[in-house]
């Protein structure tokens, strides 16, 4: 009887759980918080210096995937990226040396206001949105952009990283007690 109790009582808080944050989506309300975002932002919108933005980015995202590959929420994310700054402008100066331009990058972590945008079949409303931003050179030109968290475009690169309920660990761990 103890365990059907406690079953119902966890299925309640799920339930209460799912509709508010339901509710919470549908008002618009703090989706935007949910989200660390990555722009980098090319040069000039010149052929040329687009296709150094695609290469740049390629680095980038090498090198940012297992340090976000373990973090587990946003604010640890931001964390994690505002330590490496340093070294996402080494990445991304270097790939710009070995691409022979005469330009450098900036990389700063801000809020920045962005229109909507959708990304396999997530739908990220306009928006003020925390955001890693690479700037090459002027940074004038059209962006690259993805999600760092919750991973969106840094997951295939580390097959290893699993996402666990916490709620079905304790319920599984409960039912295991017998």
């Amino acid at each position: 009887m103890k365990k059907i109790c406690i079953t119902f009582c966890v299925l309640l808080i799920i339930i209460a759980t799912v509709l508010t944050a339901n509710e919470f989506s549908l008002n618009g309300g703090g989706q935007n918080e949910q989200y660390l975002r990555i722009h980098v932002r090319a040069n000039s919108n010149s052929e040329y210096d687009q296709s150094i933005k695609y290469a740049v980015k390629d680095e980038v995202v090498e090198f940012i995937t297992p340090y976000v590959a373990q973090c587990t929420d946003k604010d640890r994310a931001m964390q994690v990226i505002g330590g490496i700054l340093g070294d996402i402008e080494d990445v991304c100066d270097d790939a710009l040396e070995n691409l022979d331009v005469n330009y450098r990058s900036r990389a700063e972590v801000r809020k920045e206001y962005f229109p909507t945008r959708v990304y396999d079949g997530a739908t990220l409303e306009a928006g003020d949105y925390d955001a890693l931003i690479i700037e090459l050179g002027k940074g004038t030109g059209d962006n690259w952009w993805c999600v760092i968290y919750p991973p969106l475009c840094f997951t295939s690169a580390s097959a290893d990283v699993q996402y666990r309920s916490i709620i079905k660990d304790i319920i599984d761990k409960f039912f295991k007690q017998d």
